[in-house]
Order: structure tokens, then C-alpha cells, then sequence
């Protein structure tokens, strides 16, 4: 009878260290997964500078929207965390968008190669970092899941392990992408 006893405590014991384990490891994919978006958010934020640059010289009196960029770029230096950062992009984001849309306006700031090469930059910089996101909020997804499944739900909040908040556009962003596209010819 003994040796039952010690045998299901022992099953335990390797079960508890198993789904530790599993626990931890999907704990550092989140952590390597936000630390993908921050690389991407570095050189999105390194080529920011470059492409205000470039539009200073032949723009010189859409201050507003230049100052509007370079605010929401320090902004998004200064965030911390899934949230607080997502909506710091967001706004980033939008910044960005009335910059490049200066382009369409200025025939010759359009023509610039430097213009069109730093564009270039920051779509394909845009692209990759949809998808460090994407990849962020499914490595938070199955983190949230398993933290959650009996019996891990018993002891990972003892255990240190906790939530982790997707990064996502935030609720005004969500509202503008909820109303449907205006189109008129």
C-alpha cells in the first residue's frame, strides 16, 4: 500500500514539473515574441527620422504634420508594455499615414527617389511588423490557454504565471476599422 501512495505522489510531482516546464517555455515564446515587435519597432523607428528628412525639403510649411510625427514617435519610445505600446503605435501609425499622404499632394516629394525608397522601407517595415504581431498574440493565446487548463489553473498563479494582454489597435482604432469604407467616383 505504501508504494502506491509514494507512486502517486511521485506522478504528481512529474506531472507538476512537466506542466511547469510547458508553462515556462510558453511564458518565453510571449516574451520573444514581443521582443520580435520591439526589433521591428526599432527600425520603424530609426527610419522615421530619415523620411521626416526628406519631406522637410520640400514641404517646409506642413509643419504640423511633421511635428505630429515626431511627437508620436518619441510617445512610442516612451511606452511600456503590450498596451500602453499598441496604442502609442496606433497613434504612431496614423501620424505616419497623413505623412506619407503628403507624398500625394507634392508631385515632386512624390518623385523622389529617396521619398519612394524610404516609403518602400517603412511598407515592408509595416508588413513585418503585422505579423511579429500576429505571431505575439498567438504565443499570448496559447500562454492565456494553458494557463488555464485543468489542472495548471490549480497552481500557475502560485507559480508566478499570470495573464499577458495581446497587443491589438485599441478601441478607437477599432471603431474607425468597424465603420465601413466611404467610396465616392
Amino acid at each position: 500500500m505504501d508504494w502506491i501512495i509514494w507512486a502517486v505522489i511521485g506522478l504528481v510531482v512529474l506531472f507538476g514539473i512537466w506542466t511547469y516546464n510547458g508553462l515556462v517555455t510558453l511564458r518565453a515564446r510571449v516574451n520573444q515574441a514581443f521582443a520580435d515587435i520591439d526589433v521591428q519597432l526599432k527600425q520603424r523607428h530609426d527610419l522615421i527620422p530619415n523620411l521626416i528628412e526628406t519631406v522637410k525639403g520640400y514641404v517646409a510649411h506642413e509643419r504640423g504634420t511633421l511635428q505630429a510625427v515626431v511627437e508620436t514617435r518619441n510617445a512610442a519610445l516612451k511606452a511600456h508594455g503590450p498596451a500602453e505600446q499598441a496604442a502609442a503605435e496606433n497613434a504612431l501609425s496614423g501620424a505616419l499615414g497623413r505623412l506619407v499622404a503628403l507624398g500625394e499632394a507634392y508631385p515632386d516629394l512624390k518623385a523622389s527617389a529617396n521619398f519612394q525608397q524610404l516609403q518602400t522601407d517603412l511598407a515592408d517595415i509595416e508588413d513585418k511588423l503585422a505579423a511579429a504581431r500576429r505571431f505575439f498574440n498567438n504565443a499570448v493565446a496559447e500562454y492565456n490557454a494553458a494557463i488555464q487548463h485543468f489542472p495548471a489553473v490549480l497552481f500557475a498563479g502560485l507559480m508566478g504565471f499570470r495573464a499577458q494582454t495581446f497587443f491589438d489597435v485599441g478601441e478607437t482604432q477599432r471603431q474607425a476599422l468597424e465603420t465601413p469604407p466611404k467610396v465616392a467616383f
